[in-house]
């Protein structure tokens, strides 16, 4: 048996991956920080403990013969040096980057979306050959940047499949943008704002279809990057309406044309001037991967998740990194009081 080893298996993404591989028919260790198992996984799955940071430590856990590492976490170019260096122990490698990386022509990106006139404006489809912001260390866009660099400059030493992840969905998310909507149908809110007349696209990616196109990677290494998102990307309202049918609520939508009307009001994680929406024909046509799941078709488990990780919980104390990523989501006061205003 061919033996593969997942860093970050227990996360969102590695957890359905270390699945799909070994249903596959690889040997895996599934590598984590706190050294847990899904209950999922087959019982063959070796687990470990792994700090990613220690390098004698990555080091001894992909040992001498390992014909695949799938690296969940790496960021920037020291995670990526770190892959490089044991190049000749391991067959080759599918690391997850980001569509962040991507800016436009005029040189925006999602770096720049809040300045005036920053945000980006792609074509639809996004193409892998879009320009990319310059490798650094000044974000998380430029960081996902230096990785890529660093890898795809190894080549044949090498062989890695980038996967450029759109918003990623799924169960045991630390930031399921998902939490918008639950949240407030939980809190009993039955009128909710919508920014950009609810019509922002902002590609979402299953974490099933990510384990899918890493299974298929891993069957055909090569040095390149792809796209990772699902086949669809319904509009922020669509998945409202969707989320709402799940927990078989009915809610009134207030549609804004245009940018959040106040602070904190209709500004939903995906709300975006402009689509960002991927082309996924290279990871058809490379990896011959064909659509696995429907994002509404998932959406009963990251609910499940979601109503579960909130129990008893105040939202901030369950998703701390949501806080970070995007302030306060739940700002009712001030949706309240536009909402009186007009």
């Amino acid at each position: 048996m061919k033996r593969a080893v997942v860093i970050g298996a227990t996360g969102q993404i590695g957890r359905p991956a270390v699945r799909a591989l070994a249903r596959d028919g690889w040997a895996v260790t599934a590598a984590s920080r706190g050294g847990g198992r899904d209950a999922s996984w087959p019982d063959e799955v070796r687990t470990v403990r792994l700090d990613r940071e220690d390098d004698a430590a990555l080091a001894a856990v992909i040992g001498e013969d390992c014909d695949l590492v799938v690296d969940i976490v790496a960021f920037g170019d020291r995670h990526a040096r770190q892959l490089t260096a044991m190049a000749g122990r391991v067959g080759s490698a599918v690391v997850i980057s980001s569509v962040s990386v991507y800016e436009d022509d005029k040189g925006r990106n999602f770096d720049t979306q809040a300045e005036p006139d920053g945000f980006p404006e792609y074509p639809v489809p996004l193409p892998e050959t879009q320009r990319t912001v310059t490798p650094g260390d000044t974000s998380y866009s430029t960081r996902k940047a230096a990785l890529e660099r660093e890898l795809l400059a190894a080549g044949k030493q090498l062989p890695t499949t980038l996967l450029r992840a759109g918003a990623v969905h799924g169960p045991h998310c630390r930031t399921p943008r998902e939490l918008y909507f639950v949240k407030r149908n939980l809190d009993g809110r039955r009128r909710r704002v919508i920014a950009y007349g609810g019509e922002s696209r902002f590609h979402p990616v299953s974490v099933h279809t990510l384990a899918e196109l890493i299974r298929l990677a891993a069957a055909r290494p090569a040095s390149r990057v792809l796209n990772a998102c699902d086949d669809e990307a319904p509009t922020v309202a669509d998945i409202a309406a969707a989320i709402d049918t799940v927990m078989g609520t009915e809610t009134e939508t207030v549609l804004v044309d245009g940018p959040p009307p106040a602070p904190t009001v209709g500004d939903s994680p995906w709300s975006v001037p402009v689509p960002v929406v991927c082309d996924m024909s290279a990871a058809q046509r490379e990896l011959g991967y064909r659509p696995v799941v429907r994002y509404a078709e998932t959406l009963p488990e990251t609910v499940e998740s979601i109503e579960r990780q909130l129990s008893g919980r105040d939202w901030r104390e369950a998703y701390p990194k949501m806080v970070q990523a995007y302030g306060d989501l739940f700002d009712y006061a001030a949706e309240d009081a536009w909402l009186d205003r007009v």
